[in-house]
This record gives C-alpha cells, structure tokens and sequence, in this order.
C-alpha cells in the first residue's frame, strides 16, 4: 500500500494527488489506482503527472465513483498502485511541441519535464488550451518561459507545424486529429495518447480497444501512445 502525502483541489473537480514512495515510470505511461476493497470494481488508469526521488504525482478529474473516492483521501490515507503500464512518448531530439487541451495536460507537464532537460532537445514550445481556467499552467512556466495558453476557443490555432520535427498531443480526440490534420502535409510527426476505458492496464480484458490502420489495437498495452498517422488516417 502506498501513503498519500498530499491530494489538493487546483480546480473545479480536478485534484493533484502525491503518494509518497520511490516509483519508476516513462512519459505517457500509466498506474493502475483504486483505494476501495469492493467498489467500485475496477482500479481506475491514471498517467503519470510527475516523478520525483521520493514520490508519484497523478493529476485527476472526478468524473465517476472511483474518482469521486480517490478525491475524499487525505494526507496519510493508504492507496494500491499498480504499474507502470502502457507505452509513452518516445524520447525525441530537435524541435519539439507539446499540445495539451483540459485534463490532457497531465502526462504532458512529466514529458515537458523531461524533454527540457534533453541537451538534444533544440527547441520546445508548450501550448496549452482549456475551456475556462487553466490547470497547472504556473508549473509548465517554471520549466519554459514561453508557454501559450488560450482560454476557449481552439489551441490548434496557434500551432505552426512546419516548425516542428515532433508533435506529442493529449486532450479531447477532435483537438488531437485537428493537430494531425494540420501537421500531416509537414515533415512534423505526431504522437498521440488516446484515453479509453480499461479494466485490467495489460491487455487481457480487451476493454480498450481501439482501431488502426494496422488494425485492433489495446490502449493500455499497445498505446496509449500511438503516431497520429496510425489512429487517424481516415
């Protein structure tokens, strides 16, 4: 079991949650988390927000029971985690962007993280959109000066993809195709983390699946990352 060091409210129904122990994971990749014994039935995948030396960060929406739970712990509360799952961002050298929109940005501010501090990294441009207040958008200045935000409206807008060797995207499925929409005619190639149901994290249960051009594939095993070229391509 693990132990709760703190799980604050930053927003309407949005909660930051960190858990006290030594964690591994890579940017993208995902937990498996529950606090109840019976119900909900299912753990609840939650990415990664953030890893430090000594502790897990999620950040997390209540959109149903197992969520509504999590955000009732307190500091010292006891929860199992599970993991890590998935396949996440690969690391990536030049120029990069990362597009976030609402709940999206929680695997993005790890991958950020990561990438600025990434001496192969050239360039790295933050571009966040929500729909009426921003979620952690002081800590993504922290680690980049220059962070756009637009608050409403279409955050697709201030993307200019030929700028970019990389794209890594995560937020509503119409803000991630309009950015592979607008990046496909460029050299930029594009990463998306795709948010399904799951019930299992390994691929057994088969609730995630989701369609390719190479055919069915499971979120939480093959994904949740995959190219944009792969998951829209209609």
């Amino acid at each position: 079991m693990a132990k709760i060091i703190s799980n604050k409210a930053i927003a309407q129904d949005t909660y930051l949650m960190e858990v006290q122990g030594k964690y591994k994971g890579d940017m993208g990749q995902f937990y498996m988390v529950r606090s109840w014994s019976f119900f909900p039935l299912l753990s609840r995948p939650i990415s990664i927000h953030e890893i430090n030396s000594d502790s897990i960060s999620f950040l997390y929406r209540v959109v149903g029971e197992g969520t509504k739970q999590l955000s009732q712990l307190k500091n010292g509360d006891e929860l199992h985690l599970e993991g890590p799952f998935g396949k996440g961002f690969p690391k990536l050298k030049g120029k990069i962007a990362i597009v976030g929109g609402g709940i999206g940005v929680a695997p993005l501010y790890f991958a950020a993280k990561e990438y600025s501090n990434n001496k192969e990294v050239e360039e790295l441009d933050i571009y966040l959109g929500f729909r009426e207040e921003g979620l952690r958008v002081e800590a993504f200045k922290k680690l980049l000066s220059e962070v756009q935000v637009k608050i409403g409206g279409n955050v697709t807008e201030l993307i200019e993809p030929d700028k970019y060797d990389h794209i890594i995207t995560c937020g509503p499925d119409i803000m991630m195709q309009a950015v592979y929409e607008k990046a496909k005619a460029t050299s930029a190639k594009v990463y998306v983390s795709i948010e399904k149901h799951m019930a299992c994290g390994i691929g057994a249960c088969l609730v995630c699946t989701c369609e390719t051009k190479n055919g069915n594939k499971k979120a939480c095993k093959d994904g949740p990352v995959f190219l944009g070229e792969e998951v829209y391509y209609g």
